[in-house]
């Protein structure tokens, strides 16, 4: 929850090639303070933790974030969820499958303000991804 000296953030995963969340995602937060203009000054970025999506494809113990963040990454580990997909897929009925995914992470980064809520919803399939700003 965010207050007035700090932000929040959420997040779920929606698999667009199945239509259906993508559960079991482990995906990492990480802050940092100060500006970054020009390119790349600013502070370190500071691992805050972690959690891993559920049936819903939702995140919904991430870690607070600390005041003075300006800028938020979330790191998802793709590659075992669609390793782990693709080895269902074979069982079921084994035949010539594309293997793993195009992307093995995906890291989104973003600039936060004290107060507000960012909700930051990842559409995924094996061969790209998309992002927005969600509510």
């Amino acid at each position: 929850m965010s207050t007035s000296t700090t932000a929040s953030v959420s997040t779920h995963i929606l698999d667009t090639s199945i239509g259906r969340p993508a559960t079991g995602v482990a995906v990492q937060l990480a802050a940092r303070s100060g500006r970054t203009a020009p390119y790349g000054q600013g502070g370190d970025w500071q691992t805050l933790g972690g959690s891993v999506t559920d049936a819903d494809g939702r995140c919904k113990d991430l870690p607070a974030l600390p005041a003075g963040t300006t800028h938020v990454r979330l790191d998802f580990a793709v590659e075992p969820y669609f390793e782990k997909k693709q080895a269902d897929a074979q069982q079921d009925a084994p035949a010539n499958r594309d293997s793993g995914a195009f992307f093995p992470e995906v890291a989104i980064t973003f600039a936060v303000k004290p107060g507000e809520h960012y909700h930051v919803p990842l559409l995924l399939n094996p061969f790209g991804y998309s992002v927005y700003r969600g509510s």
